[in-house]
């Protein structure tokens, strides 16, 4: 095994773009959950905006469209649920986990004659000098312009709930939303609006991976992304900052493992490739620790309401 081969500057770099789509997803994911509405489905709004920013990127020729697609399509899927649950009041752990098998069979479809196919370059952004700062420029000067959007979207996220009445109103429906209600804000409409961002976010995620990380599409190409995004809100308690520092510890692992593996490493690939799956389950092991009163430390932090159906009649 030759450990020389492996460049710590190279292997941050690629981290940062590894994380991206699952902090996107997490992201949306967490606001979601912040509302009080558990939502199982991302990896079935990933793929699907996976295809549908693939396949507008292909048709349009435009990068753009395609990402703006996708957060539409995203959006869309995860209407659905938004609709079967808060007005149906259908069990959100079930009608999300329908959503993630049917939007991995809708992608399956719409996908088929997009096998093989390249999609439109996307660029680095030009930061000028920036980018030859030695280490610092290619590990912080020298990505897409999507991996700095995100890094906004994460900050833009923390702001918006710690110092923003709009914030503090999803805060209030995801912790207590009869007493929301009571105050006369429309929970259900809330709930909505978070839902549907959760799923703009996925689909650019999806996107992200399908026109950059691995620009072309490949059926199942998330390969559980949605569920380790799922596992990384509970591992960051529900804060954005400390989402950021859940995506960029798989995204770290990840990448880890595939220098490991092309430095020659000794162990059978099998075992490196589900590293970063193992490494996830031992974190939320580890969350589920008991702490205080017997409660478990993610329990402490999750919104009150999360995964109960309201109903303005309770």
């Amino acid at each position: 095994m030759d450990l020389s081969a492996i460049s710590p500057t190279l292997l941050i770099a690629s981290l940062m773009v590894a994380a991206t789509p699952i902090l996107l997803a997490a992201l949306g994911e967490m606001v979601v959950e912040k509302s009080g509405v558990l939502n199982l489905g991302v990896e079935g709004m990933m793929i699907t905006g996976a295809i549908c920013g693939f396949a507008i990127a292909v048709e349009t020729g435009s990068p753009v469209v395609g990402f703006i697609a996708a957060a539409v399509g995203g959006a869309v899927l995860s209407l659905i649920f938004g609709i079967l649950t808060q007005y149906l009041l259908s069990n959100q752990v079930a009608t999300g986990l329908a959503l993630t098998l049917f939007g991995l069979g809708l992608s399956s479809l719409m996908g088929q004659s997009y096998v093989g196919i390249r999609p439109p370059a996307i660029d680095k952004l030009n930061l000028g000098p920036l980018a030859d700062i030695p280490f610092f420029g290619p590990v912080l000067f020298n990505h897409d312009l999507m991996v700095y959007l995100t890094l906004a979207l994460c900050v833009g996220i923390w702001t918006v709930l710690k110092f923003t009445r709009a914030g503090l109103i999803l805060r209030a429906v995801g912790e207590n939303h009869d007493a929301a209600h009571a105050l006369g804000y429309k929970v259900v409409k809330v709930r909505l609006m978070a839902i549907m961002f959760g799923g703009a976010c996925a689909g650019l995620g999806g996107a992200y991976l399908s026109l950059i990380r691995v620009p072309q599409w490949t059926e199942g190409m998330t390969a559980g992304a949605g569920w380790i995004a799922l596992a990384i809100v509970v591992f960051a308690s529900w804060r954005p900052l400390r989402v950021l520092l859940g995506a960029y510890l798989f995204g770290g692992v990840t990448v880890l493992q595939l220098n490991l593996q092309a430095a020659g490493l000794a162990i059978p690939v099998e075992y490196l490739s589900m590293s970063p799956y193992l490494i996830t389950i031992a974190v939320l092991v580890i969350m589920s620790a008991p702490r205080k009163g017997g409660k478990a430390r993610a329990s402490l932090a999750a919104p009150a309401c999360l995964g109960r159906a309201f109903h303005a009649s309770n």
